[in-house]
């Protein structure tokens, strides 16, 4: 490799004459093959203020020749005496360290009347050439090895995927964010697990994978002429990369995933980042679940592909859902008949008549742990990747860096933003920053952050457990009550205390 750059950068006597050398040569060869637009929808508007971030795209276009960048022009022009604001989508090359326009299309109005980033996706998908189209947002990576298997990727567009050809090539992702933390190790695996193992059962043979993130490749033929890369009504799209999967399926596409190509990612890696990131899902969730796309795939598959559908979309969150619903209904009917005194008169009529079977019932725990079902797919996947009892291990370390506290707090911010956004609408894009941001959180932020959603939650739960444990004639029995309730206090106190204990130094510095 090193002996064939040296060669292609020193020109030989032949390319001294030619005044073109080989390096040249290969550039426009791979100019032709492939462009690289970044779209930053603002530019223009940092240009104009002078902004360092502007000078920063600037010279990424400077070292990289065949880098352009579309942005969305807003200009004040005078049409019949009055000033109006006119709209441009423009499309920009570094040219003599400076910016040079090769494109300036007027569009008819203001481009973000919908969800920001699909509109910003959509107005540039104009400048691009070529009949595949690959997403990269700003947190992703990449490496050379992976850029090599390229070609083969972009051959499985002309091979045999089932009775269509693909209209989408999904991607493995690789998350370099473990290790920064044991809350980003968390994120870091229960996506890994995602990104691999799950996807990969749900392109096959479930056949109901979709679009869910960005090294995907897209057909680009196949979409700019059946509505763009995603779509972007405000509020029903939030999660606007599902629904370009919704739409490939919709109109007779197939979407496919491979395992021997992957793109780097970077996830959120502070607990208030990933709350935020869940949110977003989970009200775009709910939104899905209000959509008319769901209700059309739904009605079109038959009975196995929509329960697959199902469970791998908007299920997980309604079964969260209904999990704490479960939560709810079990303690407030356990305090009913405390209260009301039915519960005294059944203990006594199972004691009297001996019947073991209903004091059995009456002592049962309604709530089913799935903490752990949920964890298998992500153990799965750390055994396959590197060994079992490596996967072992890591969940026992896990699980004593409190991951089930983990797991658990995140459960009860599916179900407050799905259910809230299914009851109330008014789901919206939250900016996580994608930062890194290992830092203590103060007090006031996290209550802000978490008393609807968590903590407000969870005290009400913890005072219905103190009254079921005064007038609770089932808690006589100590060990009865422990069996009954661990669960639950086990979720009051993930839900009241995981935002301090992953900052605990929180405690000391407010004290001082």
């Amino acid at each position: 490799i090193l002996e064939g750059y040296k060669a292609i950068t020193i020109p030989s006597e032949e390319e001294k004459k030619s005044q073109r050398s080989l390096y040249a040569q290969l550039e426009a060869v791979a100019d032709m093959k492939f462009t690289y637009v970044a779209t930053c929808q603002i530019y223009g508007n940092q240009k104009r203020n002078g902004d360092r971030r502007a000078t920063d795209i600037l010279n990424l276009m400077v070292n990289n020749p065949s880098l352009r960048v579309a942005y969305i022009d807003e200009v004040e022009e005078r049409e019949g005496g009055k000033v109006q604001k006119v709209y441009y989508s423009v499309l920009v090359k570094a040219v003599d360290n400076l910016d040079q326009e090769i494109y300036r299309i007027k569009l008819p109005g203001a481009v973000k009347l919908g969800e920001g980033k699909p509109e910003n996706q959509n107005h540039a998908v104009i400048f691009t050439r070529g009949e595949a189209l690959q997403a990269i947002d700003m947190n992703q990576d990449n490496y050379l090895e992976e850029a090599f298997k390229m070609r083969n990727l972009l051959e499985e567009f002309n091979e045999d995927h089932g009775v269509r050809p693909p209209t989408i090539l999904g991607v493995r992702e690789h998350i370099f964010t473990g290790s920064v933390s044991s809350l980003a190790w968390f994120m870091s695996n229960q996506e890994t697990s995602f990104v691999t193992i799950g996807q990969r059962v749900l392109a096959r043979p479930l056949k109901v994978r979709f679009h869910y993130g960005h090294p995907d490749v897209f057909d680009r033929i196949f979409h700019i002429t059946r509505g763009g890369m995603s779509k972007a009504s405000r509020n029903v799209n939030l999660s606007e990369d599902i629904f370009a999967g919704f739409n490939s399926v919709l109109r007779r596409g197939n979407v496919t995933h491979h395992e021997y190509i992957q793109v780097g990612k970077g996830r959120d890696v502070g607990l208030n980042q990933i709350s935020l990131f869940e949110a977003k899902v989970a009200c775009g969730n709910g939104e899905q679940t209000l959509s008319r796309d769901i209700y059309r795939l739904g009605h079109r598959f038959d009975f196995f592909r929509m329960m697959s559908f199902y469970f791998t979309t908007i299920g997980s969150y309604l079964s969260s859902l209904l999990i704490v619903f479960t939560v709810y209904a079990f303690l407030y009917g356990k305090l009913y008949l405390s209260l009301s005194g039915l519960e005294e008169s059944i203990v006594k009529f199972a004691e009297t008549r001996k019947d073991d079977p209903l004091k059995a019932v009456m002592a049962q725990q309604s709530l089913v742990q799935l903490g752990l079902l949920m964890t298998f797919p992500m153990f799965m996947e750390m055994g396959l990747e590197k060994g079992f009892r490596s996967a072992l291990g890591d969940l026992i370390i896990m699980q004593l860096q409190l991951a089930t506290i983990f797991f658990t707090f995140s459960l009860g911010t599916k179900a407050h933003y799905y259910g809230r956004t299914v009851l109330h609408g008014g789901a919206k894009y939250r900016a996580t920053g994608r930062g890194f941001v290992v830092r203590h959180e103060k007090f006031a932020e996290n209550y802000r952050m978490y008393s609807r959603s968590h903590f407000v939650k969870g005290l009400e739960i913890m005072i219905l457990l103190i009254c079921y444990s005064v007038y609770g004639k089932s808690t006589k029995n100590s060990t009865v009550f422990a069996v009954i309730t661990f669960s639950l206090w086990f979720l009051v106190i993930s839900w009241v205390f995981a935002p301090f204990l992953s900052t605990f130094r929180i405690v000391v510095v407010e004290k001082n």
